[in-house]
């Protein structure tokens, strides 16, 4: 799944269990950009966003810095960061939160939880509370493809997260304003146990790469014993210690040429050294996008398709929250789209999200409840 359940701590812990990143320009307004974290996989309806918890978007100017098959982006030091915290639900018998978001320039920005009209503040507004959960996926086919070692997806899948809620937290800014400079942005989220030094629980950039791309151990046969994915939760996804990063790389390029290998031909070759072409790309773990182009509804990894293939991108990248987004990875990761798209059988959510702030659709009843 996306990022849900991905390592023993998110586990543990599942208010600061993130399960997906979301950037797009907003569809009515391309001077504002959304971005949307999810917590919380599989919630029920008492769930609610943890008191200890500090749910953190960061943002950073990107450029590209080389094109073809040493594709990179050159990332700048300075960030902008946005803090989101809730106190303990009330004493009413309701999940009813209040929350806070710390916005740059040290306004705060107050609102309640599961008011679809969130709170606003200059150049920005924020809502968090409880929606449908808008990824769709079959893992089981994904287990058995790897088991196998041949692609398992069927016809008509079974999505693993039918009817399932989230928590959801949106924040739309105006990027020009907030931001500075652009208009290409790396970005990602983070869940931080609060204190006087905040610790990192996890962070999230880029679709499936804890998962799908790092967290079978069969191929790797490096690290082959090691559960990679909670180190390289409490990673900073800008600055990777170098002490790790060969256990990241093997994991990726083993499990990347698995991948590779499941319609019988080579699409990614590797390099002298063994690394996969998109591997460095990959380990650069978050989500990029140009504010400068319109809103497109499929553009995930289309700046890094184009970096790859030498010529200009042509949408803003990022990631909106209808995209078959699986489709899109298994079809890079097994053919390098020199072959049919590659569907695993699910096509959409439960419930499609709109185009409109807070944009995610509401939360599905408890099953036995409605239609």
């Amino acid at each position: 799944m996306s990022d849900h359940f991905s390592g023993p701590r998110a586990l543990a812990d599942p208010a600061a269990d993130l399960t997906d990143l979301y950037a797009f320009p907003a569809p009515h307004n391309p001077q504002r950009l959304v971005v949307v974290m999810d917590v919380f996989g599989k919630a029920g309806p008492g769930a609610v966003f943890s008191d200890a918890v500090i749910y953190r978007f960061r943002f950073r100017r990107a450029r590209i810095a080389a094109t073809g098959p040493g594709a990179a982006f050159g990332v700048d030091p300075d960030e902008v960061g946005f803090d989101i915290t809730f106190d303990v639900p009330g004493g009413d018998g309701t999940t009813l939160q209040r929350g806070r978001c710390r916005v740059p320039g040290g306004e705060t920005v107050s609102f309640s939880t599961n008011d679809d009209r969130g709170g606003t503040g200059r150049g920005v507004r924020v809502f968090a509370g409880q929606r449908s959960e808008p990824f769709f996926l079959d893992v089981h086919t994904i287990l058995e493809s790897a088991e196998t070692r041949k692609l398992a997806f069927k016809k008509v899948g079974s999505d693993t997260l039918y009817g399932t809620n989230v928590l959801s937290i949106v924040l739309e800014l105006e990027w020009a304003e907030l931001l500075g400079g652009g208009p290409i942005f790396a970005i990602v989220c983070e869940t931080l146990r609060k204190g006087p030094r905040p610790v990192r629980i996890e962070r999230l950039g880029r679709p499936e790469i804890k998962n799908v791309s790092m967290s079978f151990k069969t191929f790797d046969q490096v690290n082959r014993d090691l559960e990679i994915r909670d180190l390289y939760n409490s990673e900073d996804a800008f600055a990777l210690l170098p002490d790790y990063v060969s256990a990241y790389r093997a994991r990726l390029n083993a499990n990347l040429s698995f991948w590779d290998s499941l319609d019988g031909k080579t699409d990614w070759p590797l390099d002298e050294g063994g690394n996969h072409p998109l591997t460095r790309l990959l380990l650069a773990d978050f989500l990029v996008i140009d504010a400068s182009k319109p809103f497109q509804e499929t553009s995930y990894f289309e700046i890094e398709r184009a970096m790859l293939a030498d010529r200009p991108h042509a949408s803003p990248g990022g990631r909106w929250l209808n995209e078959d987004v699986m489709d899109s990875i298994f079809t890079l990761y097994i053919n390098g789209g020199n072959g049919p798209r590659i569907n695993d059988g699910i096509d959409a959510p439960i419930a499609w999200s709109s185009n409109v702030f807070p944009y995610l659709a509401p939360p599905n009843p408890p099953k036995g409840q409605g239609s």
